[in-house]
């Protein structure tokens, strides 16, 4: 294979980085939005507990990501001229946006406070992101490697050694398990209603998502500090390969868990990431193939704007009801899915083209604006 170099340019956004987030932003519309929970592909559901699915690989890589973008674009404001202090404060409002973003999302579908659900994934991608992005403006990279080793060492240990009352020490179930029994006891009626014993996006467990995010920042320190070069692409590779069989090994003893983010999950999901994200370099940034590209370029940009709409849609689509032909209220969504999708296919194949009309539908509603070089930004 020819080797590509090109100059290295600190200023410009990294396209393939951008395509990677569509995809992947993309995945999130489509396994969120089926046409009914009662009809999805086994792959579009997340695993019930202990292993995985390809769905359980996109929360991981989207916060992947959001570390892969701190080094870009906080390190440009640095190089050009902005004081640090006046960085962290632009961090510290960009979380708490979209920290009440999510509050926001939960408020819609569940309007009791006394409920309300805290946690959530808009939640955890606002403290990932903060902690994230004050490890990089305040620590270089072998502080960044060494947090996110103690985070995801600490975490181990941490569910494995420390006794649950009632349950004992080393349980990984859903109930007995040292995170979810720290939600329940500092939560309360404050988590996942459909979990009920636990939250998928907790406090203990947000510690080893911080660590796959700070594997992100590590990457993108590694792309902006180099010139674009086909030798990247391989390494790259070469390192998702290695953290993919860390985290299978790891999960022979800690198994890889997305609702309890184990450790074996973190450097499993952290390989798959670095694996995707050296194919859309190679083809992007090397192979110079870009015709296909733009719908994920899009995405890519508007990525946490096109989460919090659609989110906001499927909400509103499910709590507004209308009578029916047979007197009884349905929800707003079931009336055009069943009117529109389900009577010419399967009810998998009819869920899963009203999930992807979904992601056409953010596509066709954002085309408008990308051609006048706008983004929804948050």
């Amino acid at each position: 294979m020819r080797d590509v170099t090109r100059p290295h340019d600190s200023d410009r956004r990294l396209l393939s980085l951008d395509v990677f987030r569509g995809i992947t932003v993309a995945a999130m519309v489509l396994v969120n939005n089926p046409g009914t929970w009662r009809a999805v592909y086994g792959p579009l559901r997340h695993a019930d507990w202990h292993g995985w699915t390809p769905t359980d690989l996109i929360f991981p890589f989207f916060l992947f990501i959001v570390g892969v973008a701190i080094p870009f674009g906080l390190g440009r404001r640095l190089e050009v001229g902005h004081a640090r202090g006046q960085v962290v404060l632009r961090v510290l409002r960009r979380a708490l946006v979209i920290f009440l973003l999510g509050l926001v999302l939960h408020a819609v579908s569940n309007p009791d406070l006394a409920t309300i659900r805290i946690p959530g994934v808009l939640q955890r991608i606002a403290v990932c992101y903060l902690v994230a992005s004050l490890a990089f403006l305040f620590g270089g990279w072998r502080f960044q490697l060494g947090l996110a080793a103690v985070a995801l060492l600490g975490y181990w240990a941490a569910l494995t050694l420390i006794p649950v009352p009632g349950f004992g020490a080393g349980d990984l179930g859903k109930e007995g398990n040292l995170a979810a029994w720290i939600d329940r006891s500092v939560l309360g009626t404050h988590i996942w209603r459909v979990g009920r014993v636990y939250d998928p996006e907790g406090i203990l467990s947000t510690i080893p998502a911080i660590a796959t995010t700070l594997f992100g920042v590590l990457t993108g320190h590694w792309l902006r500090g180099v010139s674009v070069s086909a030798a990247i692409a391989g390494r790259l590779l070469l390192s998702g390969v290695a953290a993919v069989v860390i985290g299978l090994v790891w999960g022979r003893w800690f198994p890889i868990n997305k609702a309890l983010w184990t450790s074996s999950y973190v450097a499993f999901t952290a390989g798959a990431a670095l694996l995707g994200l050296a194919a859309c370099y190679w083809l992007i940034e090397i192979r110079r193939s870009r015709w296909w590209t733009g719908p994920f370029r899009i995405l890519g940009v508007n990525a946490l704007a096109v989460f919090f709409l659609s989110t906001l849609l499927a909400i509103l689509l499910a709590r507004i009801s209308i009578p029916g032909t047979d007197g009884r209220p349905h929800s707003l969504q079931a009336i055009v899915f069943d009117a529109l999708f389900a009577p010419w296919t399967s009810p998998a194949a009819a869920s899963l083209a009203w999930a992807a009309a979904n992601v056409v539908l953010w596509l066709v509603i954002l085309w408008p604006f990308s051609r006048r070089g706008l983004r929804l930004t948050v």
